[in-house]
């Protein structure tokens, strides 16, 4: 409770007790209530569409139809699971993954660079140039990407125009622009966590390994890698939460046989007319980032507190 006598002390009483609430007003209002409504409607019946009259009576209990249907299928379904569903989940958290890993590989050089080598004006300039693309709608940055990466896109055309290829490539239908238009997406909550703790490292520290023989590779290992540990995880997850639960991208940059797992939620809840088993669906993608954080921060040894510094 050290954390709470020194935020009363350097706030006052008044203002402490107004930020407190509101934040705690904001979680309850915006988190905590929807959730809790959505884990309602995942184990009650669809009777807007089955019966109307029978919301509310004696047959509207709590159930796991919705959940056995993700698992498996209709009762008229041959095979031993819902092929299709536990499919495109299980897809759309290995790409989740994959974005992930692929920001990280990306973005971890530009932190260090800008945290430690690049200076004044140069920092600025590179940071500026960073964050102006994203002032853009994240719907036209998807729309750019399809553009790019189509058969009479730059991509293919600069491919052609060396000699790499002959004919255009379907990056589309292959997926590289989904990949490549969600990585590009969120590599600012890769860069800026990481950029964060990196700032703060020591240089003298860095100065010392060097100094001491270690190369280039063991110095990010055993130096800047471990004490950068929180920021990564703090990037790690919202990457992977926000490409896991990605929308618009998918819609614009997925090929016909990219389905994404919340596209498949927007159907319930909107085409489909099936708000329960929509939310038991986004239940379950839910509890799935829930635990890809947990499995991140015991990978890192790193506790919660120091993920949200």
């Amino acid at each position: 409770m050290n954390w709470f006598h020194t935020f009363l002390k350097r706030n006052g009483v008044g203002l402490s007790a107004y930020m407190l609430g509101a934040v705690a007003l904001w979680i309850i209002i915006m988190i905590v209530l929807p959730q809790l409504f959505m884990l309602d409607f995942s184990f009650r019946h669809n009777w807007q569409q089955i019966d109307p009259s029978k919301m509310g009576g004696p047959e509207d209990v709590y159930t796991l139809v919705n959940y056995h249907f993700l698992a498996f299928g209709s009762p008229n379904n041959p095979d031993p699971f819902n092929v299709v569903d536990v499919g495109v989940f299980f897809r759309t958290i290995l790409a989740a993954v994959f974005v992930t890993l692929f920001d990280l590989a990306l973005c971890y050089p530009i932190a260090y660079y800008l945290a430690q080598v690049a200076k004044g004006g140069k920092a600025r300039l590179l940071v500026l140039s960073l964050i102006i693309p994203f002032w853009v709608n994240e719907l036209l940055r998807a729309f750019a990407f399809r553009i790019l990466f189509g058969d009479e896109g730059t991509i293919n055309a600069l491919l052609i125009a060396i000699g790499l290829i002959e004919s255009p490539i379907d990056f589309v239908r292959e997926n590289v622009a989904l990949y490549a238009g969600l990585g590009y997406a969120y590599i600012l909550l890769m860069i800026f966590p990481i950029y964060n703790v990196v700032e703060s490292l020591d240089k003298n520290q860095i100065e010392a390994a060097r100094d001491l023989g270690a190369s280039w590779w063991k110095i990010h290992r055993r130096v800047v890698i471990p004490f950068a540990k929180p920021g990564i995880t703090s990037g790690c997850t919202m990457v992977f939460m926000l490409s896991a639960g990605a929308l618009a991208a998918p819609q614009i940059l997925g090929g016909p046989s990219s389905l994404w797992f919340t596209q498949i939620i927007y159907q319930w809840f909107n085409t489909g007319s099936n708000w329960p088993r929509g939310s038991a669906y986004a239940i379950v993608l839910m509890l799935t980032c829930v635990l890809f954080v947990l499995i991140v921060m015991k990978i890192f040894k790193v506790k919660i507190g120091e993920i949200g510094r």
